[in-house]
């Protein structure tokens, strides 16, 4: 790897460093805005048009907040718990490819420049992964702080954790199956033709959810649990533990789980996007518009589809009341987890039947 190289590597990485706080301050103005919406209220409007920069304005006061430290803490594992969960959530999204690849010459040679943070061979395993050891600063958080009412949260969030972290981790299953491969970019490619019906093309996208629906229903449920967003955020229920596991923090490191929440949420509606609905891929009328646009308009379709998704988020924590926790657990142990075991079998048969053909023919 030559210093070129290194250097679009840097470049690729402070992009998406930078597309991830950007998108983070415009989804809070986004999700305050829409639940206004929705309860007929009229949301921020003080700061900036249509009140665009008060989370601008929020990001400030927390960044020069006093931050208060209680005095029975385990001092290292909570400070180490905010940056815990900040830092896997940006990593997480660094496999997501959220643009056609594009070619640029540099240093005399065309190199071939990934929209993508690092393409993984094991993307999928690597967004698991990821997911699994955000959970830990929650865990540490609400242990870390020395207090009840935190404590009852991390033990909610570990508990939430695995129920739902297995429901998504077999949800994924099918997709490698069906496609045949655990590098994203690839997924993204297998879903870039359109769908044939008896030898006739209909024309339609073949997105992995055509297939592949049940998958996306669980992959989906447990996003939202994963995320801790409502109907799923018992781990912060205001009226039964407070603030939950950041009931102790305050200020900036206050403002690093917030963070880490949004952008969680915003690379789980990017995942589903990418494994279940084509990624990036749609009609870019090569040829027809000006090379630019051409090349702009995946990007484009990305996030529209992503923001979709976004809006679905948002639009749950403004109609759904927060479940019970035997109802949270019933719904992951026995309902999800059964459900997508069955699907996996199911779904498994299939494909070895097309590929082996029947045991008896």
């Amino acid at each position: 790897m030559d210093w070129i190289d290194v250097l679009l590597v840097v470049a690729r990485v402070v992009a998406v460093f930078a597309l991830l706080m950007g998108v983070c301050t415009l989804l809070v103005w986004f999700e305050r805005k829409v639940v206004a919406d929705m309860q007929n209220r009229v949301g921020p409007d003080r700061a900036g048009p249509w009140g665009i920069l008060q989370t601008v304005a929020d990001g400030v006061k927390l960044f020069f907040k006093e931050q208060v430290t209680p005095r029975k803490v385990e001092l290292g594992l909570y400070l180490a718990a905010p940056m815990l969960a900040a830092v896997p959530a940006f990593l997480m999204f660094m496999v997501v490819p959220f643009g056609r690849p594009f070619t640029i010459t540099l240093g005399g040679e065309e190199r071939l420049v990934p929209l993508q943070g690092a393409d993984l061979n094991v993307g999928l395993l690597y967004v698991l992964a990821m997911s699994s050891v955000a959970v830990y600063a929650v865990v540490l958080a609400g242990w870390s702080s020395g207090s009840k009412y935190p404590l009852l949260g991390g033990v909610r969030a570990t508990a939430q954790a695995i129920s739902y972290e297995a429901a998504m981790g077999l949800s994924l299953v099918p997709v490698v199956l069906f496609t045949g491969s655990m590098r994203i970019s690839e997924i993204v490619a297998a879903q870039s033709s359109t769908l044939t019906f008896l030898g006739w093309n209909i024309g339609f996208p073949a997105w992995n959810v055509v297939v592949l629906a049940p998958s996306f229903l669980i992959f989906t449920i447990s996003a939202v649990a994963e995320t801790n967003r409502a109907p799923f955020d018992l781990v912060e229920a205001e009226q039964e533990i407070v603030g939950g596991f950041h009931t102790e923090y305050s200020g900036l490191r206050f403002a690093l789980f917030f963070l880490a929440e949004y952008i969680n949420m915003f690379t789980m509606s990017a995942l589903a996007v990418t494994l279940f609905f084509g990624g990036w891929s749609g009609p870019a009328w090569d040829g027809v518009l000006p090379a630019a646009v051409s090349a702009l308009l995946p990007t484009v379709w990305f996030f529209v589809k992503v923001l979709v998704f976004l809006f679905i988020f948002v639009w749950l924590r403004a109609t759904l009341p927060r479940l019970r926790y035997d109802q949270l657990m019933t719904l992951g142990w026995k309902r999800l987890i059964p459900s997508s075991l069955v699907w996996l079998f199911f779904i498994g048969g299939a494909l070895a039947v097309r590929r082996f053909g029947l045991p008896w023919s």
